[in-house]
């Protein structure tokens, strides 16, 4: 059974260009941007292949130009600060956030009839309830992830991690790590709350102990953390100098670290957790429209594409045929068990703004803390 599955290693040089053109005045920014044969791309790391993007080059005469992003909120912030002409003709977005991003005109609806291999992407993503809002597409689904918990197999059992207990057991004080803001969500399905607050959206009282429940837990087990990590790479580190035995993480950049051979592994633990989509979004108003497509379609149309992306990244490709291109290793790394998979249920959206107005005051609260 496949897993859903970052490191941000990569495109530094792509990324640090990306930055000067943000930064230059919008008259100039507008001007490169809007350079033809070109396509400017958001993205995580190796979410675009090396070879993929130069063979891409090569065959279009289409430069592409990519910037790196390591969260979605600062992503949004910065195409937001562009709009209504951003520098960004495509950019990642993770399905459970789509109604932030179109409810405030940075997304063009997706004209599938525009890509000629939509259908190579498996169903179970591309026409799955949460890829549809207001009777529209608003991307491509590319990468499926999870969050999980990470542990290092020479030290912790089996056993131990059938649960997030372990993450709270005084045995491994100082030896964890996670992201704040993902904790909280896993920490309210943990305590038998609905993480995604969809439950609460009509009582935000209730919504507002639950978050304040779940703050003062963390709190309360804060010298069990390490590090509040930020990235996927991070993540990857602590684990390789042995800084960290278990973590909550993205799925993706532990099964790199399985790829290559350390010894880490990851589970669902019994309590659940939550999985998410990356997709490939086209900007509204963006300077470069039809590259985008030309991109886009060109990314879906081998399976060894999706291959290569999955190598690279971690995470699980949704084009169909990908598990022919992996060896059995990098399959075995990004699969869970049925049992696992009973556990896992995707965010949802319908309740971000109320969750995130009361989620990110409580994540500063708990780093003062």
């Amino acid at each position: 059974m496949s897993k859903f599955i970052t490191s941000r290693r990569g495109f530094i040089k792509s990324g640090a260009a990306g930055a000067a053109i943000l930064a230059a005045p919008a008259y100039l920014r507008s001007t490169a941007a809007r350079a033809s044969g070109v396509v400017n791309v958001w993205t995580y790391a190796n979410f675009i292949p090396d070879d993929f993007k130069a063979e891409f080059e090569k065959e279009t005469g289409i430069e592409v130009r990519v910037r790196l992003v390591d969260d979605q909120g600062k992503q949004f912030n910065l195409l937001a600060a562009e709009a209504p002409e951003p520098s960004a003709d495509i950019v990642t977005v993770a399905g459970h956030r789509f109604l932030q991003f179109i409810d405030s005109d940075l997304l063009a609806p997706l004209d599938t009839d525009r890509l000629n291999n939509w259908g190579n992407i498996n169903p179970v993503y591309s026409e799955s309830d949460w890829a549809t809002i207001n009777g529209n597409k608003w991307g491509a689904p590319i990468l499926s992830g999870a969050e999980v918990l990470a542990y290092n197999t020479e030290i912790v059992s089996e056993d131990e991690v059938k649960s997030w207990d372990v993450m709270f057991d005084p045995k491994y004080e100082g030896q964890t790590a996670y992201i704040i803001q993902d904790m909280m969500s896993v920490v309210m399905l943990y305590l038998g709350y609905d993480g995604n607050m969809v439950a609460y959206k009509d009582d935000p009282e209730k919504a507002a102990q639950i978050v304040k429940e779940a703050r003062d837990f963390l709190i309360e087990h804060k010298p069990m953390v390490r590090k509040f990590y930020d990235s996927g790479a991070e993540v990857q580190q602590m684990f390789i100098n042995q800084d960290i035995v278990l973590a909550h993480a993205w799925s993706g950049p532990i099964s790199k670290l399985i790829m290559d051979g350390f010894p880490v592994d990851m589970t669902i633990p019994k309590e659940g957790s939550y999985g998410f989509v990356y997709t490939l979004n086209v900007t509204n108003n963006g300077p470069n429209p039809d590259n985008a497509y030309a991109l886009l379609d060109a990314l879906l149309a081998r399976p060894e594409v999706g291959a290569q992306m999955t190598k690279a990244s971690g995470f699980i490709s949704t084009f169909k045929g990908v598990d022919q291109h992996l060896t059995e290793l990098e399959q075995k790394a990004a699969s869970f068990t049925e049992e696992e998979l009973q556990g896992l249920q995707f965010f949802r959206s319908e309740a971000n703004d109320l969750k995130y107005s009361l989620v990110d005051p409580a994540v500063e609260e708990i780093k003062a803390a």
